[in-house]
């Protein structure tokens, strides 16, 4: 295969493979869950291959420590867990994304990767605006995925693809069938949409109708939590813009006044809490969230150090996972928190390792964004917009995990394992802007 076709192919294979982790849903809702796990498996082993041919990329320099312990310590829990085979049911899971992220960093180029992921997006956003249309006009009613058996009774909306509430202002759930995932997806793709429009890769009417889209999902979606992770990308950027206007030696007053934002914030956040809800339409008890915190946290401390052994999500039908989150009788199955999430089934090791993974690609993305691209004697390169996007991205994730658990499955995880891996090797960014 020639050069230019086989990297179309690898682009589209991403494509494929980003649609999968950020719309699963989608799939699954419309087709069932075995038709999904097969279609899994065949990308999976896919991208086993992909790697097996790109092994040579592979340095142990390029792989980042505490990222590679905590995926073989989640792995290692399989060796003390409460319950081995429902563990192990919900780590192949977590491979196979582990591995889609690895086969996506590994064999797309940077200016590709972004541009797989903008692609992607696009049509998440695309279709779930016009199935939401679609339902308002010509459905005019809610509507379930064809895993729901709707024969048994009245069924809680929560299980509902779409709410059929365009028409009334929202919350839209769009094809992923979750307002929060929805709008954390089109939090993700205005980064990748402004970053486009500023290094001028798409058509300048196109990218500010697809900014409008982003905005408008945001908006209808009603989600406080991607609301917050919206502002927490414009405060980073607005600060790293900041250092790229100042030579690195005169920092300081970026750095303290970054300081104390987050301490006045903290203060804020702490004395105005019951001010802040209100205003985001939250309830004291955060929709629930406090009283499925404190019941991790309470099971949590009965193996703290090693945890119950992984479970993401966790198991419907094993106990006592499965009463840990009932709101309104529906069971939820994560902790809404990525950390307590981590503790419960990993212990303190792993919310240790994960923290410093997490740390690790902050560090490593910020000073990405904010030092002028070099892999050579040259000093005075130009910036780009395109190295903005792992500080962004990474931003928005860590905002996000402090009330769901989006983090350790899916896109959430496959954008830090993809991210960290590529920000190891940073002239996997910097050349790719010449």
């Amino acid at each position: 295969m020639p050069a230019k076709e086989y990297r179309k192919a690898k682009t589209g294979l991403a494509v494929v493979a980003l649609f999968m982790l950020f719309a699963g849903e989608a799939i699954r809702n419309l087709v069932g869950w075995d038709i999904f796990m097969g279609l899994s498996v065949v990308l999976t082993l896919i991208y086993i291959v992909v790697i097996f041919r790109a092994r040579h990329l592979i340095h142990w320099r390029s792989i980042p420590f505490w990222l590679a312990f905590f995926s073989l310590w989640a792995v290692a829990s399989l060796l003390w867990a409460y319950s081995p085979p429902n563990t192990a049911l919900t780590l192949w899971p977590f491979v196979e994304v582990t591995i889609a992220g690895v086969g996506i960093a590994l064999t797309l180029p940077w200016g590709d990767f972004v541009r797989a992921l903008g692609t992607t997006l696009r049509w998440i956003l695309g279709l779930s605006l016009v199935f939401e249309l679609w339902v308002a006009v010509f459905v005019g009613h809610a509507i379930y995925p064809v895993w729901v058996d709707t024969s048994e009774g009245k069924i809680p909306a929560v299980y509902q693809w779409s709410r059929n509430l365009l028409f009334e202002g929202g919350p839209i759930q769009g094809i992923v069938g979750n307002r929060n995932q929805l709008g954390f997806i089109a939090v993700i793709a205005l980064i990748i949409f402004f970053v486009q429009l500023a290094d001028k890769t798409v058509w300048r009417s196109w990218g500010f109708i697809w900014v409008g889209l982003s905005l408008f999902t945001i908006a209808f979606t009603r989600s406080a939590t991607d609301l917050i992770a919206l502002v927490v990308v414009m405060v980073v950027a607005v600060f790293a813009l900041w250092a790229r206007a100042v030579p690195q030696s005169k920092r300081r007053p970026v750095y303290f006044t970054a300081a104390g934002l987050m301490i006045v914030a903290a203060a804020f956040i702490s004395f105005a809490q019951g001010f802040l809800l209100s205003l985001l339409g939250k309830s004291e008890d955060l929709t629930g969230r406090s009283d499925t915190w404190a019941a991790v946290a309470e099971l949590a401390q009965q193996r703290p150090i090693f945890g119950w052994g992984w479970l993401s999500p966790w198991v419907p039908w094993l106990e006592p996972f499965n009463n840990l989150a009932v709101h309104n009788g529906v069971h939820y199955l994560q902790a809404h928190n990525t950390w307590l999430d981590v503790w419960l089934q990993v212990g303190y090791i792993g919310v240790i390792a994960l923290a410093f993974a997490m740390i690790g690609l902050l560090w490593r993305s910020w000073f990405i964004a904010v030092d002028r691209p070099r892999w050579d004697l040259v000093e005075e390169r130009p910036y780009s917009a395109n190295s903005l996007v792992p500080v962004l991205i990474t931003a928005a994730l860590l905002t996000q995990s402090f009330a769901e658990s989006q983090l350790i499955v899916q896109s959430g995880w496959a954008l830090v394992v993809a991210l960290s891996l590529t920000v190891m090797v940073p002239t996997r960014i910097t050349k790719a802007l010449r």
